[in-house]
């Protein structure tokens, strides 16, 4: 079993800064791509950023320019600092990781708990 434990949402000014991490545990041999995903109310679950094995990046285009996504593969955990948010930011961010848990290079998608962004105008 794999776990993805996400920190650091909260409450912010439109304008401010916030910092998520999301640290995977359990058998893990190899990650494939770590990322965030995020969901509003009322509306379909979006890429926000990932980074892929190899460091290739992708970014919604909503967000370039003002988020980063970074990966310590040391640790398994994925980052995004997040700057100059808006009020069309506010959701619940989910982090998630591509994971070939026994070396078979089978990767199995694996969700956070998801944390919630809230940036007030």
């Amino acid at each position: 079993q794999v776990q993805l434990v996400e920190s650091g949402g909260g409450l912010v000014q439109a304008g401010g800064s916030l910092r998520l991490s999301c640290a995977a545990s359990g058998s893990i041999f190899r990650i494939n791509a770590m990322g965030w995903y995020r969901q509003a109310p009322g509306k379909q679950r979006e890429l926000v950023a990932a980074i892929v094995s190899g460091a290739k990046l992708n970014y919604a285009d909503s967000v370039k320019g003002r988020f980063t996504v970074s990966r310590d593969n040391a640790k398994n955990t994925v980052y995004l600092q997040m700057n100059s948010l808006k009020p069309e930011d506010t959701a619940v961010y989910y982090c998630n990781a591509e994971v070939d848990y026994n070396g078979s290079r089978r990767f199995y998608n694996y969700w956070g708990q998801g944390t919630q962004v809230t940036v007030s105008s």
